[in-house]
Parts: structure tokens; sequence; C-alpha cells
């Protein structure tokens, strides 16, 4: 599995509700989220591509970015 990166305009605890949501929809498709509302950033581990990830994140509405694999 990888692990994604991205950077999500989040201000409070329900936008990343809302990022997560968005996220659950794709299923056992995404083994693990993790979620920083002080970096605003979002982790995704996956086998699913990065542009895939980036589509399903930005239906939440907010403005997103990837910023690349974590090691």
């Amino acid at each position: 599995m990888t692990v994604h990166e991205f950077k999500v305009e989040m201000s409070c605890g329900g936008c990343a509700s809302a990022v997560e949501k968005c996220l659950a929809k794709l299923g056992d498709k995404v083994e693990k989220v993790n979620i920083n509302l002080e970096t605003k950033t979002v982790s995704v581990t996956s086998n699913l591509p990065s542009e895939e990830l980036l589509a399903q994140l930005r239906k939440s509405g907010k403005t997103v970015s990837y910023v690349g694999v974590k090691k």
C-alpha cells in the first residue's frame, strides 16, 4: 500500500469530517486516513492512483492539492 499526502484547506472538525466521509465512499479501497488539522494535511493509505484520490477529495468542496508519496 502507498501513503499519499494531500494538502486540504480545512479549518475545523466539520471540514475534517467532510473529507473523511468523502474518502469513506471509496470503501475498502482505502486502508487508512490520517487527518491533521494543524498542518492541513490528509494522508491516505491506498493502492488507488493519486489522481483518483484527488478527484474524490475534491468532492468534499475543499481546495485540495497533491503533495506526494509519504516515505
